[in-house]
């Protein structure tokens, strides 16, 4: 995985960079969602693992695409088809909506709860991690009942694992030691 996001990080950058140049962000998002639904296509992951030249790949693959991509959209394909990056696309659209998400002050953060967090549990997290994260919050909530009791927050790298489970544990680890 991170082998991938290495070999995407620069296309995904590049993109970005472009999108907010030219006031594209929203079609940008929308080109590169696109393009990745493509390639994870069973018909189209033959093709690119098939020993096909670069030209034509990029051919196919803009035939596949018709006016879903711009002229710029259409050169990133070229570029990506001529090195052998087709494939990555997916990871790209990933990491450009992180982009985004970075330039409107957003982020995404999951929650897994034992039990279910009534509406009003709801926005006072939200604001308690806006305000420890700086951003606005965009909560997604799921329930897991091997939690046992509390809850696990993920916001990018920051996971907050305040659950029975994940306490268990590491006393387990502590005792072990």
């Amino acid at each position: 995985m991170s082998e991938l996001t290495t070999v995407a990080r620069p296309y995904a950058r590049a993109a970005f960079e472009f999108a907010v140049d030219n006031n594209k962000i929203e079609a940008w998002s929308e080109m590169l969602f696109f393009t990745a639904e493509v390639v994870n296509n069973p018909t189209m992951v033959k093709l690119l693992t098939s020993d096909k030249a670069a030209q034509e790949l990029a051919k196919l693959f803009l035939n596949v695409c018709e006016n879903q991509l711009d002229e710029s959209g259409q050169n990133l394909i070229k570029i990506m088809a001529e090195n052998g990056r087709l494939s990555v696309l997916p990871r790209v659209a990933q990491l450009f909506a992180a982009l985004e998400d970075e330039h409107r002050k957003q982020i995404d953060v999951t929650v897994v709860c034992a039990y279910g967090l009534s509406k009003k549990q709801q926005d006072e997290l939200s604001k308690s991690l806006e305000k420890r994260l700086a951003r606005k919050v965009n909560l997604h909530c799921s329930i897991d009942k091997t939690l046992i009791a509390g809850l696990v927050i993920t916001a990018g790298d920051l996971v907050i694992d305040s659950s029975a489970k994940g306490q268990l544990g590491r006393l387990s680890n502590t005792l072990q030691s």
